[in-house]
């Protein structure tokens, strides 16, 4: 099963909002941009009921080389981490729970 790209979750979007097609596909890429340009700054962006994406520090540690067992330095890195909340959850893992599509 193939994932759903960009202009079929607009489209979707669209018949469950009743709204054009054009507008949906505007309002999913002003999504990203916000997102992208907030959580980029360092701050949090949290939708209840759906997810929170935030930046994350990762600072350096040590680890090992999984082929030689060779102690080796891991240097500090920014992540992304996007979290799916209590609610999403909930409904992926029972289908029955999750909101009904026109």
């Amino acid at each position: 099963m193939a994932p759903m790209n960009k202009r079929e979750l607009a489209r979707a979007v669209a018949v469950q909002s009743d709204t054009e097609l054009k507008t949906v596909v505007n309002v999913i890429e002003s999504f990203t941009d916000v997102v992208t340009a907030v959580v980029s700054k360092g701050e949090p962006v949290s939708i209840p009921g759906f997810a929170k994406f935030v930046k994350v520090d990762r600072p350096a540690r040590m680890g090992r080389n999984p082929a030689t067992g060779e102690a080796i330095k891991i240097k500090a890195s920014k992540k992304a981490r996007i979290t799916p909340v209590k609610a999403f959850k909930d409904a992926v893992l029972a289908p029955a729970k999750a909101p009904k599509l026109v």
